[in-house]
């Protein structure tokens, strides 16, 4: 029947004054502060900054054949044939050569090799990794277009991630950073209207190590010359790395006691504590310089083992700029470098314009609605505009609980949200019709039309849902703000619906039951 004990009637209240309150406070400051979340306006609302980013994969691809060296050596040297001469040319082909009685044999084994890489990992997808071509004795190896779309796509997820971390140090308000393609990024920054230090932090691949510096001023095999950040003088440094970026733990801004100089701390794992504290035992008096990305930032010379793994990194920092490189190194090291390849910048002015359409859209059809529904079925109208002013309360309200991002095709979907809550009551009250044709009892003929059209409306509801969860999960975006506000309003519009319309209607039906026509 349509009776609601006092408990539910309660809770119903409850529950819907709850959510009426968290969207009030969107618009409305409290005193009381006891609720302090707000709904986030997505860039496309509150303006800010869009960075599209390209990764450059060249280095990797670099460093990928260059760490194939040492195993295509150690694999051949087992089987007692000499590979001599390996270069690296136009930074995606790997030569070398051989004795011209092992060509065939060389050949052979590379098959072999790269046919039992293939078994072990992918067994399922036959696709070689590498491709090679041989002049006379001489090799050429690169990597083939699987290879490539693997290493792009290891970037890719690698540089989404640290990107992320990064972003989300800074304190930038509902960030969104998503992939395009497979060698681009975009990032999206609401509410940021300068975005040059976000742009000079992502521009920098971050990737630290410590080496010793060499005396001399000729570079020889091993060793390579790199100039100071400020461009003050060079230096000849060893290409073994003793340290990475990698061995940090945290990186923190702090003030020298001594010089009163602002540098950065950090401390190291205990992997990386260890190389750190045999490498300055043994190198006391030598030089040991501090490189990020191919720039020295300091070369100190080493006064005493430092075996307690933590340190400091000097070079002239402000603070702002300590708080920056120790960012970076807390965040870890971009896989590649990334390019800034478009950039745009919207206005908050554009965001309250889409903001003003968006309402008067929602309140065209909110009048529209209301109007219909009013002429049609007179005091049950009345009824499901009030569920339906009630529904979106309740949505908004949820939204924020969450701090969900708001955008205009978010607009769009509390907009679909609308009509569907009234599609649902005019499926309901149509049924009561048909009821009432059969059944004198009013009570039993609504409770009957409530009961009966119940099915088709969660069976209609639950489709929506349905391409609503599939669009957040393959969509991206704007496509994702559309279907959180569309999921989220079919909740609410079942709850509207059957509670809280259902009970204004049991309370008037009940009151005016003796009424002939109630509908």
């Amino acid at each position: 029947m349509l009776y609601f004990s006092k408990i539910r009637i309660i809770l119903i209240a409850t529950f819907t004054t709850i959510f009426v309150y968290i969207f009030l406070s969107n618009f409305i400051k409290f005193d009381d502060n006891v609720f302090n979340k707000k709904i986030n306006l997505g860039l496309d609302l509150q303006g800010g900054s869009y960075l599209l980013l390209e990764i450059d994969n060249t280095p990797v691809i670099t460093q990928k054949l260059q760490n194939t060296i040492p195993e295509l050596k150690k694999f051949f040297k087992e089987k007692k044939i000499n590979l001599r001469n390996f270069k690296i040319v136009d930074d995606e082909t790997l030569i070398f050569e051989t004795t011209p009685d092992k060509v065939n044999e060389v050949k052979d084994s590379l098959l072999k090799k790269e046919e039992n890489i293939i078994n072990e990992y992918y067994p399922k997808y036959r696709a070689h990794k590498f491709d090679f071509s041989v002049d006379q004795n001489l090799f050429k190896l690169n990597f083939s277009k699987y290879g490539l779309v693997e290493i792009k796509d290891s970037s890719q997820s690698q540089a989404l991630e640290t990107i992320r971390r990064r972003v989300d140090e800074i304190g930038t308000n509902e960030p969104n950073i998503l992939k395009r393609g497979n060698d681009r990024i975009v990032v999206e920054l609401p509410g940021l209207d300068d975005p040059s230090r976000i742009k000079n932090l992502l521009g920098k691949t971050a990737n630290l190590t410590f080496r010793f510096v060499i005396k001399g001023s000729e570079e020889t095999f091993g060793s390579e010359k790199l100039e100071f950040e400020d461009g003050s003088e060079e230096a000849i440094v060893s290409k073994r790395i003793i340290l990475s970026g990698d061995n940090l733990l945290d990186a923190q801004p702090s003030m020298d006691s001594e010089t009163s100089e602002t540098v950065v701390t950090f401390n190291l794992d205990r992997v990386g504590a260890k190389r750190f504290g045999k490498a300055t035992s043994t190198g006391i008096g030598k030089r040991l310089a501090i490189v990020l990305d191919g720039k020295i930032i300091s070369a100190p010379v080493i006064q005493d083992a430092i075996v307690s793994g933590s340190g400091q990194i000097s070079g002239g920092f402000t603070f702002q700029s300590a708080t920056d490189l120790a960012l970076l190194l807390r965040s870890g090291a971009l896989p590649a470098p990334l390019n800034i390849i478009e950039e745009r910048t919207v206005g908050p002015d554009l965001g309250q314009d889409s903001i003003n359409a968006g309402i008067m859209a929602l309140a065209i059809g909110f009048l529209l609605v209301i109007l219909f529904m009013f002429f049609k079925y007179r005091i049950f109208g009345l009824i499901a505009n009030i569920t339906l002013i009630l529904n979106l309360f309740l949505l908004v309200g949820i939204l924020t609980l969450f701090e969900a991002t708001l955008t205009l095709p978010g607009i769009a979907g509390i907009i679909l949200t609308v009509g569907m809550a009234v599609d649902a009551n005019v499926l309901i009250f149509e049924r009561i019709k048909e009821e009432k044709k059969g059944e004198k009892n009013q009570l039993i003929a609504f409770d009957s039309g409530y009961e009966k059209s119940k099915t088709a409306v969660i069976d209609a509801n639950i489709t929506t849902l349905i391409a609503a969860m599939i669009l957040f999960f393959m969509g991206s975006g704007p496509i994702k703000g559309f279907s959180v506000t569309l999921g989220v309003g079919i909740f609410t519009t079942l709850f509207s619906v059957y509670f809280i319309a259902r009970l204004l209607t049991s309370l008037y039906v009940t009151k005016n039951k003796h009424k002939e026509k109630l509908i």
